[in-house]
């Protein structure tokens, strides 16, 4: 199939994906190889676990980016590039002779279209202002969702990045008691979000923080008081921790996780109250005489 309408791109799909093509301001995660004529392994191969490349932007394949605006998630295929859509007259010595035409077999994994999201945070706070809510919901819905995807590919630090952004425009006044529990259900959303990461990055201090933002909006959110009893939890803050964990347990009497926490809360408290009793012992032990 010819792509490109002048025959620069070509494309044999191996494997159908499903859903709707990747759109043009999509960040993709894709799997790739690409070969010269004639030869059987790869110049180039993308890592194992590749991240998220914005299309305009981090690929700088013309023909890649053409061919990948053409797949839908899951979809394998391949490509064959001529020189114009691949690395032109000049090459790319010592690995691409000049004039190459190059295939690329190419699997998109994932995407996500953040596209309008990269938009409005390109406009100022005073033009954000002056969109409709359901428009900020939608953009702080797409940053979570980006956040959730960076947070299980274990790229926590980035995760924050996303989770604080979509936090960061649901300040907004509303203008009614509905529009303030849609503004109160996103930001639920993106609090336990951070929560959960700043547990993962080994910062209970403002897992805590986060965790009790949430109860601020929902104070029988068993997620949140969990969350609050774990960074307690890591901070040695026993008793506040058995606070948050009990109260949880009784929104949610029957969850694994929260009456496991309660065990490994009771094991801790009882090797420090251990450790307690033997470091006062040594320090009151009689001297022996010399």
């Amino acid at each position: 199939q010819d792509v490109s309408g002048d025959g620069g791109v070509r494309k044999e799909e191996l494997r159908p994906g499903s859903g709707k093509d990747v759109p043009p301001a999509a960040s993709v995660a894709v799997k790739y190889s690409g070969y010269l004529e004639h030869c059987d392994k790869p110049f180039c191969t993308s890592s194992k676990s590749p991240s998220l490349m914005k299309l305009g932007k981090d690929i700088t394949l013309l023909g890649l980016e053409i061919g990948l605006l053409t797949m839908k998630k899951g979809e394998v295929a391949r490509f064959v590039f001529t020189p114009d859509y691949a690395y032109g007259r000049q090459g790319c010595p010592p690995l691409i002779p000049p004039n190459a035409t190059v295939m690329f077999e190419v699997e998109v994994l994932d995407f996500l279209d953040s596209g309008e999201s990269d938009a409005f945070f390109e406009l100022t706070a005073e033009q954000q202002n002056t969109l409709p809510l359901q428009k900020v919901l939608e953009v702080a819905d797409t940053e979570r969702v980006f956040g959730n995807y960076l947070y299980r590919k274990q790229h926590f630090e980035s995760a924050k990045g996303r989770y604080k952004r979509a936090f960061s425009i649901l300040s907004r006044s509303p203008s009614s008691e509905e529009e303030q529990g849609q503004i109160d259900a996103s930001k639920l959303l993106v609090l336990l979000n951070l929560s959960l990461t700043y547990l993962k990055l080994e910062r209970p201090a403002q897992a805590l923080v986060y965790g009790e933002k949430a109860l601020e909006i929902d104070q029988r959110n068993a997620k949140a008081l969990f969350r609050c009893g774990q960074a307690c939890l890591c901070m040695t803050e026993y008793e506040k921790a058995r606070d948050f964990l009990i109260r949880a347990q009784h929104v949610q009497p029957f969850n694994h996780d929260i009456n496991n926490e309660l065990k490994k809360l009771a094991s801790c408290y009882r090797d420090y109250m251990e450790k307690e009793k033997e470091m006062c012992s040594r320090m009151f032990a009689p001297l022996n005489s010399s």
